[in-house]
């Protein structure tokens, strides 16, 4: 059964740490490669594009999911840099939806509390576009729910790339350079690091995404297309998470027995 919109609109607001999918810890950040749009749409005898738009209809369900069971950072990459050497009509295909999603989803966002945030350069895309962007950041930027942050036009190498040439702008010696100072030049400076990055389709590679911040994350990866990811695979996605030992360098000791 459904939850009702008051339940769903709680749940996303909320702070609470546990999770009906795992005993275990509950990734504060999850990081997705939706993957599978087109082999979903090929499968079925579809366009390319259609299957784009069934998995932009998988979103929310995802969204709510995943709050439900307690993460508070969601972070989906939704356009790589790479993407748009893709035929020209499946871009602007894809960018039709994004237009048709801000218009549509925003305002049920943020009356569940969500905080809405890209990652990525804007400067691709249209004035109209960019403006409905950025008014969507502002007007959900004070919201305590869960942090979905869409990156759009994004890619982990033009991150880094830029991150250092904002340095070397402001002129930061050498000795002054650490990660801390590092990390506050890069997208996602207000938001933590990624504990679980999962892809789906089948594929066992990070494509150019948050590749500063996974350094430490733990990786899940699921043959089920993108359209079809639930709340089943959520769910397993998290007790799979629950059952790892994150060791970060270190030797754990044994517990005496």
């Amino acid at each position: 059964m459904s939850p009702s919109p008051s339940e769903t609109a709680s749940a996303i607001g909320s702070s609470d740490r546990t999770s009906e999918a795992s005993d275990g810890p509950v990734p504060n950040h999850v990081a997705i490669i939706m993957d599978g749009n087109g082999r979903w749409a090929k499968n079925r005898g579809k366009a390319r594009i259609k299957g784009h738009r069934a998995g932009t209809e998988n979103i929310r369900r995802v969204i709510e999911s995943f709050a439900q069971n307690g993460v508070r950072y969601l972070t989906l990459f939704a356009f790589s840099t790479e993407n748009w050497n893709r035929p020209s009509a499946e871009v602007r295909g894809l960018i039709a939806i994004l237009r048709e999603v801000i218009g549509r989803e925003v305002k049920r966002l943020h009356k569940q509390g969500v905080r809405i945030r890209h990652l990525g350069q804007l400067d691709r895309l249209s004035p109209e576009l960019q403006r409905a962007m950025l008014d969507s950041i502002a007007l959900t930027q004070d919201n305590t729910g869960l942090t979905l942050s869409v990156a759009f036009d994004y890619g982990g190498r033009s991150e880094i790339i830029n991150a250092v040439r904002r340095v070397v702008e402001d002129r930061i010696p050498p000795e002054d350079i650490t990660e801390d100072l590092f990390r506050k030049y890069l997208f996602t400076t207000d938001i933590p690091d990624p504990d679980l990055i999962i892809r789906t389709a089948g594929e066992m590679r990070l494509s150019n995404f948050l590749l500063w911040q996974s350094a430490y994350a733990e990786y899940y990866a699921t043959s089920v297309l993108w359209p079809d990811f639930g709340e089943e695979e959520v769910e397993e996605a998290l007790a799979v998470f629950g059952r790892r030992e994150r060791r970060f360098g270190k030797v754990v000791p044994e517990s005496p027995r």
